[in-house]
């Protein structure tokens, strides 16, 4: 990544931690977007990171520590939520193409026959998203080292999918 987006990610890591140190953990607690962060990150990383953390020995230390967190934090969520945007792109494009090789096959489909249908290729389409995990990683990865030079796509593809 480059220093704009280290700039960034320092900005909104000091958002983060002044929200986090201003705020009562019972309203932490109960915060939505809190929520939505931890819900979204690698809890076992994570943890790893809050050891560390707890073992440095002065407070400047700790909050070189919590903002390193929070940075972390911040690149995993974006990690998973473009892994998710493709993924859910390459199970769609899987299914409809199903769908319509048995439409053109067969010429019609009804009510009863598209639910099996479309059963049928979304397990299909997941075990075939799962079979190619670790070419799409891969594709999520180049995917955010373009997205780390485009800041305003990478903002759209974010917040609209």
């Amino acid at each position: 990544m480059s220093s704009v987006d280290d700039q960034e990610i320092e900005e909104i890591a000091q958002k983060i931690t002044s929200e986090v140190e201003h705020t009562s953990s019972k309203d932490l607690a109960e915060s939505e977007e809190m929520i939505k962060i931890l819900h979204l990150t690698n809890v076992h990383h994570v943890k790893t990171l809050f050891q560390h953390m707890d073992e440095a020995s002065t407070r400047s230390e700790r909050n070189v520590g919590k903002k390193a967190v929070i940075k972390a934090l911040l690149v995993s969520t974006w990690h998973q939520r473009l892994y998710f945007i493709i993924r859910s792109a390459i199970m769609g494009l899987i299914s409809a193409s199903v769908t319509f090789v048995f439409i053109v096959i067969f010429g019609s489909i009804n009510f009863t026959l598209e639910i099996g249908l479309g059963v049928f290729s979304f397990v299909l389409s997941l075990a075939v998203s799962r079979l190619f995990d670790v070419q799409i990683v891969k594709i999520t990865k180049i995917v955010l080292l373009f997205l780390g030079n485009h800041k305003g796509l990478r903002d759209f593809v974010l917040k609209h999918f």
